[in-house]
């Protein structure tokens, strides 16, 4: 009975502290892949060094201070999901990661060097360029992504780096066989807070893609 009330607790709380998620439209969907294509989105990120859980979490308390008041007027702005990130080769191109999403963007700054990574948020779809407050730390970048296409994969459990590749490698095959055109590196994103079960967690890959 105790574990009953328990799991019972977790999903009354998931169900009340539900939060806001980019604006798609669902176009194909072949469990565990689906085809979006996602409105203009706003998103605040930050660039880390470190691997992937180090940034994670490094990036998400920098972008949480900013969205709990560490601002120019101090307003508290709503926590959306999920957290994604982002990885690229900085030698070849930089390219920017997305949000809450919260994004991690990876780069290789140098051979040797280790990883760079920007870690951003989804800003609620109330706020424009214009009304967003602008951030204290000037580590906090605001930006604005224009409407896109992503291809995604759906998975549960906890991820690590293997994981994600593995889940990235197996997307980059379903948009080869949909004959579609990756644009861009493949981006992680992660919509639960750390002590989420397992079996309840919802993690994605995503790859911006052109028909």
């Amino acid at each position: 009975m105790r574990v009953l009330a328990f799991l019972t607790s977790i999903l009354i709380a998931s169900t009340v502290m539900a939060t806001e998620e980019p604006k798609y439209v669902l176009l194909e969907k072949s469990e565990p892949f689906e085809l979006r294509a996602y409105a203009p989105l706003i998103v605040a990120e930050v660039k880390v060094d470190g691997d992937l859980d180090a940034a994670s979490n490094q990036g998400f308390r920098l972008i949480a201070a900013y969205i709990f008041g560490k601002n120019q007027v101090s307003e508290k702005i709503a926590m959306t999901a999920p957290v994604g990130i982002e990885s690229s080769d900085q030698n070849k191109s930089a390219k920017i990661a997305m949000t809450a999403p919260v994004g991690i963007e990876s780069s290789k700054s140098s051979e040797g060097a280790g990883n760079q990574w920007t870690v951003s948020f989804v800003m609620p779809a109330e706020y424009t360029l214009a009304s967003l407050p602008k951030p204290l730390n000037p580590q906090v970048k605001i930006r604005e992504v224009p409407a896109e296409k992503r291809a995604v994969i759906t998975f549960s459990g906890f991820y690590n780096e293997e994981k994600v590749q593995e889940k990235t490698q197996a997307l980059r095959d379903w948009i080869k066989i949909k004959n579609l055109k990756p644009v861009g590196e493949p981006q992680f994103a992660r919509y639960n807070p750390p002590w989420t079960l397992p079996f309840m967690r919802r993690n994605e890959v995503m790859i911006q893609v052109l028909d």
